[in-house]
Parts: structure tokens; C-alpha cells; sequence
């Protein structure tokens, strides 16, 4: 297995009401925490209406995590490509590119949430044709200095050109929930996939069946589909015990299960429970995700990786605010601690080296035991003739 990534795709998800200054911020804060333990990436989404997601721009949220840490690398999880012109799009990430000194990654969709899409005239039967468009157009703008001509009943492009060229070659990452539609994007144009619904019935099925279409549009487009790139997200709340989780995530379970059961129309995130108990018992029992040790977060994302019948680049944390932040930065540190090496080739050797060491240990303790003897009897042999010379 190579190395794995590890990192979290942030929505956001806040409670309506609260004080959404505190909860951006809040946000910024956990980014650097998992700087500090070490996570390799950061998706921040795009939402506009229903209440829950706050986050309107993720480009604004990297730019202003990006002073606040050092090597996370950051991506817009995703952007709506529908909703904006793909000229400004590839020119605002290619300006973040050059600030972050490479550190940007884009991620593009269609757009999740019907009310945002309403507000700006669209229906979910417009946003993916738009998302095809609109990729096509930026990673042309992208990677070539040739000018784009496009037109569309919602984009005029006559002789577009960047007016940057890239600082680095970054990575862009279609979204791909239930249908195909993720997956032949990113198979077509050689970019990666965020497996967004991985654990879900629907998304957990086609695991395997997505990365086929990507392997077959990729060989189809003359490009060579890269599983590194492809990054699947999950979801974990984990402490020192399952009880401890299971009290942390009763601070905010129920109100993330109401936003998908009553408010977001998302049907593929739609699950079943009416109080904190049925919900946790619903994610641990259906394998949607684990809530409780390091242990049943190893098992989860192992669980993945057999499904995806060959491996994949990274594993994304769904953060979703179960638990206070107290909690949850504890989650995040235990996951860095205790299971980011079993995928990442350090648990092996460290475990092999204490079982070495402890099989040799009753035999150099026998020789370090002789060495103190053999030291203390050449000192008091020493200290006797000095004694005999005085």
C-alpha cells in the first residue's frame, strides 16, 4: 500500500442560529489544528441557501487559511460550476496558486443544494451539462496558452485567455456521488475524483463500477486514470472509548441528521433515526460510519479499500460537527495518532521494532546486569589501591 492522505472535507455544517462570525472562525481554527497534527488536505464547499453550509466562497476560505498554516494543502470542495463563469473560476484559482506557493487544489461539481441552484434559475437537470461545459472550458484555460471561444445560453467567452499561467501543476477533482457523471468527467480530462457519498448505500455500491468509468474514459481520451488522485470521504467521530464518542457526538447528532432528513434535498444523504441513540446505532450497524475507537476508524476505511477493488489516494473525514470542538479536535488528533500510520508505512516498523527489542530484551539484560558487575568490581578494585597507596 503507498502512502495514504489523510484530510477532511469541510462544508460546513453549523446549526442555524448561532453565531455563523464565531463558527467561520471556528472553522480557520480546526484547519490549523489539522496542520499541526499533520493532515495532508483541506476541501472547503460551496453553499448558499438551507441554513446549515455558510460557507458562499470557498476560494475566500483558502485564502484566509492559507496565512494561517503552513503545509495543508487546501482545495475548493467544490466549487458550483454551474453558478459562475469558468473563466473567472480558473483565474481565481490560479491567483490562489500563487499566493498558497502551490498549495490550491481545485474541486469541481454541479452543485448539491436545488435552492441554490433555484435562486439562480437553474434546476439539477441544467447543472451537470454546465459542469461538463465548464470544466472542459477551464482546464483547457488551464493547461493550454490557446485561446477559448464558448458559447452558452449562460457564458460568452470570445478569445479567453488567463491572465496568469500557474505557479504549480495542481490538482483538480471532480465530485462524484451516485451517478456516473463525476467519474467520466474526471476519466475524460485526467483530473482526480472525490468520492463525496462513499459510505452511502448508492455510493459504497458503486465504488468500484465509478473507477471502471474512469479507467475506461481515461483509456478512451488517451490519458492514464491515476488512483492517487481519487479520494473518498467518510464519516468518524472518534474518542478513547465508544462511550466517550457516543456522549461527545449527542452534542450536535441530531440537528445533521434533521438538515438531511427535513431541509437539504439531497436524497442520497437521506437516513433513518429519531433521537441521538437510533442515529449513532444507524451509522456504526449500516457502515455509513464509525463513531467510537481508532480501532472501528481503521476498520472503516479498510472496509473502503477492499470495496474500491484496488486502492485509492486519500481518505477524507466528513466534518460534521457531531461533537464540540473540544471533541472534536480530539477526534481528529486520535485519528492523526493512531491510524494515519497503519496507511501510511510507519506502524509496521515501530511495532516491529518493540517486538524485537523485547525478544532480545532477557538476553541483554543478562549482558547489561555483567557489565554493571564488571564496572563496579573495576572500581572497587580501583578505590583498593588507592587505599593500599595511601
Amino acid at each position: 500500500m503507498n502512502r495514504m492522505r489523510f484530510g477532511i472535507f469541510l462544508a460546513p455544517f453549523h446549526k442555524p442560529g448561532i453565531n455563523p462570525t464565531l463558527a467561520l472562525e471556528q472553522d480557520l481554527e480546526l484547519v490549523q489544528w489539522l496542520d499541526r497534527c499533520d493532515y495532508d488536505e483541506v476541501w472547503f464547499g460551496e453553499h448558499h441557501s438551507a441554513g446549515s453550509e455558510i460557507s458562499a466562497d470557498p476560494m475566500l476560505m483558502i485564502a484566509t487559511a492559507s496565512q494561517r498554516t503552513r503545509h495543508v494543502k487546501l482545495g475548493t470542495g467544490v466549487v458550483s460550476v454551474s453558478y459562475h463563469n469558468p473563466l473567472w473560476v480558473a483565474e481565481r484559482i490560479v491567483q490562489l496558486d500563487h499566493l498558497t506557493r502551490g498549495r490550491v487544489m481545485l474541486g469541481v461539481g454541479p452543485g448539491s443544494l436545488p435552492t441554490d441552484a433555484a435562486m439562480v434559475g437553474l434546476t439539477q437537470e441544467h447543472t451537470r451539462r454546465l459542469l461538463a461545459e465548464g470544466l472542459d472550458i477551464m482546464t483547457r484555460l488551464i493547461r493550454s496558452d490557446d485561446p477559448v471561444n464558448f458559447q452558452n445560453e449562460r457564458w460568452t467567452l470570445q478569445d479567453a485567455r488567463l491572465h496568469l499561467r500557474p505557479y504549480s501543476n495542481f490538482d483538480i477533482a471532480t465530485a462524484a456521488v451516485a451517478s456516473p457523471t463525476g467519474a467520466k468527467l474526471a476519466g475524460r480530462y485526467g483530473t482526480g475524483m472525490i468520492s463525496i457519498g462513499a459510505t452511502t448505500a448508492a455510493g459504497f455500491d458503486a465504488l468500484a463500477l465509478h473507477w471502471d468509468v474512469v479507467e475506461a474514459e481515461a483509456k478512451h481520451h488517451g490519458h492514464v486514470a491515476d488512483r492517487s488522485k481519487w479520494r473518498l470521504v467518510g464519516l468518524c467521530h472518534i474518542a478513547e472509548t465508544m462511550e466517550q464518542a457516543k456522549r461527545d457526538v449527542e452534542y450536535g447528532i441530531e440537528h445533521w441528521f434533521h438538515y438531511f432528513q427535513e431541509i437539504a434535498a439531497f436524497p442520497q444523504m437521506s437516513m433513518p433515526g429519531q433521537n441521538a441513540k437510533e442515529m449513532i446505532d444507524f451509522i456504526n450497524d449500516s457502515g455509513f460510519g464509525a463513531i467510537g475507537t481508532p480501532e472501528m476508524c481503521r476498520a472503516q476505511i479498510e472496509r473502503l479499500w477492499k470495496q474500491s477493488n484496488g486502492g485509492f489516494g486519500a481518505y477524507l473525514t466528513l466534518a460534521h460537527n457531531w461533537a464540540n470542538f473540544e471533541a472534536t479536535k480530539k477526534s481528529y488528533e486520535l485519528i492523526a495518532r493512531e491510524v494515519f500510520p497503519h496507511f501510511q508505512g510507519q506502524h509496521h516498523s515501530t511495532m516491529q521494532a518493540a517486538i524485537r527489542a523485547q525478544k532480545m530484551r532477557p538476553d541483554l539484560a543478562v549482558v547489561h546486569a555483567k557489565a554493571v558487575e564488571t564496572a563496579q568490581a573495576i572500581y572497587d578494585s580501583e578505590k583498593a589501591a588507592r587505599a593500599a597507596a595511601e
